[in-house]
């Protein structure tokens, strides 16, 4: 498939860079994109006042 090995380290290297490229777009994206408030069981203990914190 390569003439000698000058041809598979350039397609390694455009492959390897590809990915990079690949890589960086995904996380502009996620960036972008605004983030949900978080509903899990975590955030909501957050909001719940502490247990020690009785009215008397």
């Amino acid at each position: 498939m390569f003439g000698n090995d000058s041809d598979f380290l350039l397609t390694l290297h455009r492959t390897h860079a590809a990915e990079l490229r690949a890589d960086a777009a995904a996380d502009r994206l996620a960036r972008s994109l605004s983030r949900p408030v978080s509903r899990r069981w975590l955030g909501r203990r957050r909001q719940v006042g502490r247990t020690d914190d009785v009215r008397r």
